[in-house]
Formats: structure tokens, C-alpha cells, sequence
């Protein structure tokens, strides 16, 4: 689809559709005003339809240029360029970015806000990430200095991302207090979940384990099938790599059967990589145990999900990886 404005006359044209598409509450939003359609977008958006976000949002931004709301029309424009980000469509995206830039100024606290969280996700994904990591504090600040504290719950979470490791746990651990002390539990699954993994990074595993146990803590209260789905599985490595290996199994082995359940009910490329998740994770466990031919079985139905789950164009170093794993196991097999 070519990347347009909607014209102002669609927005009636299309609401039904729209409205019909998405149920009553749909129905229930005045096209007419902006507001109304920023948040109806922003719900959308947040149960994860990014494509229908994006049109909502279109027309949101339509809605504000006539209704002269600056403000809202560049929180729209942000969040379609975010939409297309999540829809690995960046260069779509940047271009509604760049409309957005040229309304936003920092007089304006949540469209300023807003902005700068979708500017730095695309300085976070051209790997520029000192850019990154300044926009993600400068938004932390802002969004204290003007009380939007969600907001600023969502920036710690970013610099938890890009910043160096170190500098990672500790504002991980700030975008957890932020978010404790404002109630914003929907928050603490994917704030714990990031800073368990930078101390798996830094080989703190230990820590990595209690900190995956408190989001999988807030994935099972809050998340998605999916989210509780690899926070068991995020829960069984950590076991893993703490040296509890029958725990980890017991862990890991409903993990893979869960993923198969899935994939059973529908062939998806998210329900194949946690088969090949799994059945890695497994292997290490059977090759702990020195049983090589277990974990030969369990990195060849790996390699074979994960293949099809299309990890050699998103991980082409960590799907030759596992080739060569195989590779060498087959040939210590051969050799006995």
C-alpha cells in the first residue's frame, strides 16, 4: 500500500468499515473529533494490529489538520511511523517521521513526548545507538519535568535497551521503581524481562533468574499466551545456566510441548521458533548429560523450525551457529 494521507471526506466513508471491523466500541467514537480517534487508534495499536493502527492513525492526523489540533495530528503521525516500524517497513516509516518533526516542538508535552519515543526507536534500529540512548534520557526527563509518567516509565525501558550494559541495569532498575511507585504494572513483565537477559548477557545468572521469575511473575498476570509462553521458556535457560539442570527440563520439556500445541493449531513462524527454541535448549541439557545422539535429534528439529521460522535472514550468524553445533556432534558421533 503506498504510504498517502487520507482525504478528509474518507473519514466518514471509512468509519463504518472501520467501526465494523473492530466491533462496538468503535462504533461508539465520533469521527469527528480528533481526540476521540487518537485514542481509539492508540487502543488499537496497543491489542498489537498494527496495519489497522495505522490507518486509524492516518485518519486521526486528517482529523486534527482540520480541526487545527497541531498537537494531536503529531502524535499521529508519530505513531504511524511507529506502526510501520514494528511492521519491519522503516524506510515507509521514516517518512511519516519526518512530517512529524517538522510540526513538533517541545511546547507541546505529549506530542513532544510521543515524538521523541518514536524518534529514538528508529536512531535504536539504524544502530545508531549513543543517538538513541541521549533521545530515550532527554524523554525520560522531559516527560518527569511535565508529570507523564508512563511515558517516562517507557523511556527507562529504552535506555535499558541501548545503553551500554551497565548503564542498562541501572536504568532498568529506575524503569521499575517509576513504574512500581505509579501502578503501571503493565510495565514490570517487559522491564524485569530486559534486565534479566542484560545480566544473562554479563554472565550475572543468578541475577538473571530471580529477575526472569519476577516477569514471568508479571507475564502470567498480565501478557499474551505467547508472553507466558517464553517467560517459561526465558525461566527454564535461567535455571539452565545457574547449573539446575533437572529443573531446567522441567521447565523446558512443557515449553516445547506447549510451542507444538500451537503450532498444531496453526502453522505460524512465532510457534516453529519456540519449537526450535526449545528443542535447543534441550540439546545443551542432553549434552550436559553427554547423551550426544538426544541432543543431535534436538538440534536438527531445531535448525529445521528455526529455519523455517526464518532465523537465517533475521540471525544468520546464530542460525550458522547452530550448523556448525550440529556439524561437530555428527562428526564426534561418526567417530566413536
Amino acid at each position: 500500500m503506498n504510504i498517502r494521507f487520507w482525504p478528509v471526506l474518507a473519514i466518514s466513508l471509512l468509519m463504518p468499515a472501520v467501526a465494523a471491523a473492530q466491533g462496538p466500541e468503535m462504533a461508539a467514537v465520533s469521527p469527528s473529533t480528533a481526540q476521540q480517534l487518537l485514542e481509539q487508534a492508540d487502543g488499537i495499536f496497543r491489542r498489537g494490529d498494527n496495519e489497522q493502527a495505522a490507518e486509524l492513525y492516518k485518519l486521526t492526523a486528517e482529523a486534527a489538520e482540520r480541526e487545527m489540533v497541531v498537537g494531536i495530528r503529531v502524535e499521529a503521525l508519530a505513531q504511524v511511523a511507529r506502526c510501520y516500524l514494528k511492521m519491519d517497513r522503516k524506510e515507509d516509516g521514516r517518512r511519516w517521521l519526518m512530517m512529524a518533526a517538522e510540526l513538533a516542538t517541545d511546547r507541546m508535552p505529549r506530542a513532544w513526548s510521543r515524538y521523541l519515543g518514536v524518534r529514538g526507536r528508529f536512531e535504536w534500529l539504524d544502530d545508531d545507538l549513543e543517538t538513541a540512548t541521549a533521545t530515550f534520557r532527554e524523554m525520560y526527563e522531559y516527560c518527569l519535568q511535565h508529570e507523564l509518567h508512563e511515558r517516562a516509565v517507557d523511556a527507562a525501558h529504552m535506555v535499558a535497551i541501548t545503553a551500554p550494559p551497565e548503564e542498562q541495569i541501572q536504568w532498568g532498575l529506575k524503569g521499575i521503581e517509576a513504574a512500581e511507585q505509579g501502578g503501571i504494572e503493565g510495565w514490570l513483565g517487559p522491564l524485569w524481562n530486559n534486565l534479566g537477559w542484560t545480566y544473562d548477557d554479563l554472565g550475572r545468572h543468578q541475577e538473571a533468574l530471580e529477575a526472569l521469575l519476577k516477569a514471568r511473575e508479571y507475564h502470567w498476570k498480565l501478557g499474551t499466551e505467547m508472553n507466558k509462553l517464553i517467560a517459561d521458556w526465558s525461566v527454564g535457560h535461567a535455571y539452565r545456566m545457574v547449573g539446575e539442570h533437572e529443573t531446567a527440563a522441567r521447565w523446558m520439556r512443557p515449553v516445547l510441548a506447549w510451542s507444538e500445541r500451537l503450532y498444531a493449531a496453526e502453522r505460524s513462524p512465532d510457534a516453529a521458533e519456540w519449537i526450535g527454541h526449545s528443542c535447543r535448549e534441550l540439546a545443551e541439557l542432553a549434552l550436559q548429560r553427554e547423551d550426544l545422539p538426544e541432543a543431535l535429534d534436538y538440534l536438527r528439529r531445531a535448525r529445521e523450525k528455526l529455519q523455517e521460522a526464518g532465523m537465517p535472514e533475521w540471525d544468520t550468524d546464530g542460525f550458522d551457529e547452530l550448523s556448525r553445533q550440529i556439524e561437530e556432534i555428527a562428526g564426534q558421533g561418526s567417530g566413536q
